[in-house]
């Protein structure tokens, strides 16, 4: 099978066309990325005892809360105060339920510039 002068670059601009990243292709000026951040949190549970370790390693100011579901329906559920972790440092947050935790977990919160 024998192809024409005119089919091959075309097949070849096409082949191309499709290859290339979109960034290439489109017109638009690529995206910003943002610098990483927020502070890096380890949780653990034992029963009835929560305790969250955040370390931020980043420049920029984070603040973190730590919430708790309790298992017992009639156990109260917690969130604790947000708290800022400045660049650099280690922050330690606790909590408990009366019986046993269901699940834990820390939340961001962006500072204000």
């Amino acid at each position: 099978m024998r192809f024409s002068r005119r089919v091959v670059p075309t097949l070849a601009a096409l082949t191309l066309l499709f290859t290339l990243p979109y960034d290439a292709v489109s017109d638009e000026k690529p995206e910003k990325r943002r610098a990483p951040s927020g502070a890096a949190c380890r949780i653990d549970i034992d029963r009835d005892l929560v305790s969250a370790s955040c370390h931020n390693p980043y420049p920029t100011i984070d603040r973190v809360a730590l919430h708790i579901e309790c298992d017992e329906w009639w156990d109260i559920d917690t969130d604790s105060r947000p708290k800022t972790v400045f660049p650099a440092e280690t922050l330690r947050l606790d909590g408990r339920c009366w019986k046993n935790v269901r699940t834990a977990w820390v939340s961001h919160l962006k500072r204000a510039p």
